[in-house]
């Protein structure tokens, strides 16, 4: 009799080489020999399950992965560092498991962040330096090449569902379903409406007391034509266009609500299973556009524009507690690992970043510097605050040691596992140096000092002192400078150009320092 090895499916998150050969023997009469050999694989397969069990416990599965990773939100935002902020929900995951004062995004702009993370890897390495919307005839977007997270998990025995806001390319070859995901519910492009302008209840950002229907819709498709800015006008300030699995479809509920009844829907469905969802929220991005009954809460904030990002937030916190709720209802609040992290800091729209300086778009702190939470209630002790600098590089090797899944030989992961660091506060930081590359500017972070060099000039700043970035230090602290600029070129030298050129660049008045503006590109 042959015993054909179930056992990836009994590890779940352990698929283990050993019994993909044990499962491929011949069904056939073995010789003496190859009885001794299955007999060896046997043993073999049952001490690793074993060691494998012993690390979850006999009757517990590997845990849940949840992502969530919500679009420019700003430091002082979220509520995590002291700041007022209507994020309670936000503020008890955090209370639950670790907030990282010091948590970095690998880019300041949305879609090289979110390729960076997914894969583990700077996303210079492979040349996703600007938004794939720069690129022509649709070939921008996360290279096919590059492992996702869902990709490992998947491969790992998990379920993979993503909710939200892609952003790594339109084409079918970066569709989300072809990079890991079983499941996805959402937008492939950058932003879209919350909900249908012709609902009574939705309040809308205005200009003179007229809606912004350009700032309001973004289509599917959306390129920087003139053909595009009319649709916006006149033609498609609609409900949003979104995709479930292949196909496109229109949603009725306002969008945050709809992603968090999605996540909500995929928790129920594959509560018996190890999963990892990646739900990436559009909010607090453009459009300005909330219901009113959270607009009605903040009655007492005279700036309109300050109102209604707010009222998101607060819309955006309910949507991430219901998901929370959820993990308990079933009971997998204590094995499920969750990731709460914005995609870059908050632009030049009223959110605050305070007391980073600037914000998205720019390699200063507000750019990079990002509110960043984990729980994981069986393994990382509630209410740590962690001050050493982290990375959303982390998330992917983070992941992958929850889940008891391991690396390919060919696989390159920049980040670390964050457990051990989590459970000795006081040992090694994770990382000696974090870099950024965003065109022609740069910066890297080592220990407390940092360095960014942008418009041709060194900014210099020791972060332990000086956290705002408001007292220059490159005049006093030459030999400093080359020090980073070497680390820096250093890991630089091995990356690739940009895949595609930047579809744009910035140069307002409140992305300039000391008065000199700088031109970021993304």
């Amino acid at each position: 009799m042959i015993f054909r090895a179930n056992l990836p499916q009994l590890l779940s998150g352990n698929k283990l080489k050993v019994f993909k050969s044990f499962k491929t023997l011949p069904e056939k009469d073995l010789s003496v020999t190859n009885l001794w050999v299955a007999i060896g694989v046997w043993v073999k397969a049952m001490l690793l399950f074993t060691c494998a069990m012993s690390a979850f416990g006999e009757d517990q599965n590997p845990p849940n992965v949840v992502l969530m990773f919500v679009d420019d939100l700003g430091y002082c935002a979220s509520g995590l560092y002291g700041c007022e902020a209507p994020t309670p929900n936000i503020q008890q995951l955090a209370d639950e498991g670790a907030r990282f004062t010091d948590g970095y995004v690998t880019s300041p702009v949305c879609s090289p962040s979110r390729a960076g993370m997914l894969t583990g890897r700077g996303q210079q390495r492979f040349g996703h330096d600007y938004l794939p919307e720069g690129a022509e005839d649709g070939k921008g977007g996360l290279p096919v090449g590059e492992i996702t997270l869902a990709d490992a998990l998947k491969e790992a025995g998990y379920v993979t569902g993503m909710v939200g806001k892609w952003h790594l390319g339109h084409n079918e070859e970066f569709h989300p379903l072809n990079r890991g995901f079983d499941e996805f519910f959402g937008l492939l492009g950058a932003a879209t409406s919350y909900a249908d302008h012709a609902r009574e209840d939705l309040v809308i950002q205005t200009l003179w007391g007229m809606e912004l229907p350009l700032l309001s819709y973004f289509p599917y498709d959306f390129t920087f034509s003139l053909w595009s800015v009319i649709k916006a006008f006149f033609f498609e300030p609609g409900a949003p266009l979104l995709m479930r699995g292949m196909n496109h479809v229109q949603e009725d509920s306002y969008l945050t609500h709809a992603f968090s009844r999605e996540a909500v829907d995929f928790i129920n469905r594959h509560r018996d299973e190890p999963f990892f969802l990646y739900l990436p929220y559009t909010a607090v991005h453009h459009p300005l556009q909330v219901p009113r009954e959270y607009y009605d809460q903040f009655a007492d904030i005279e700036d309109e524009q300050i109102r209604i990002l707010t009222a998101m937030t607060a819309s955006l916190d309910d949507g991430i507690g219901s998901v929370l709720n959820a993990l308990e209802a079933n009971d997998l609040e204590d094995n499920t690992l969750v990731f709460f992290i914005s995609d870059n800091g908050a632009g030049a729209d009223g959110i605050s970043n305070a007391p980073l300086r600037l914000g998205k778009h720019s390699l200063f702190e507000g750019g990079n510097r990002v509110p960043f939470a984990v729980k994981w209630p069986m393994n990382i002790p509630a209410g740590l605050t962690y001050s050493h600098p982290v990375s959303t590089l982390d998330i992917f090797p983070t992941s992958l040691a929850a889940a008891g899944a391991k690396l390919t030989e060919d696989q390159q992961l920049e980040g670390v596992d964050l457990l051990p660091y989590l459970k000795e506060t006081e040992g090694k930081p994770p990382h000696e140096s974090l870099f950024w590359r965003q065109g022609p500017n740069w910066a890297v972070r080592s220990g407390n000092w940092k360095l960014t060099y942008a418009a041709e000039r060194n900014w210099l700043y020791d972060l332990s002192k000086d956290i705002g970035e408001k007292n220059n230090l490159a005049g006093s602290h030459p030999e400093k400078i080359r020090q980073l600029t070497e680390q820096y070129q250093k890991w630089n030298s091995h990356n690739s150009d940009p895949a595609w050129p930047a579809l744009g660049s910035k140069t307002m008045s409140e992305l300039s320092v000391d008065d000199l503006p700088i031109e970021w590109v993304f």
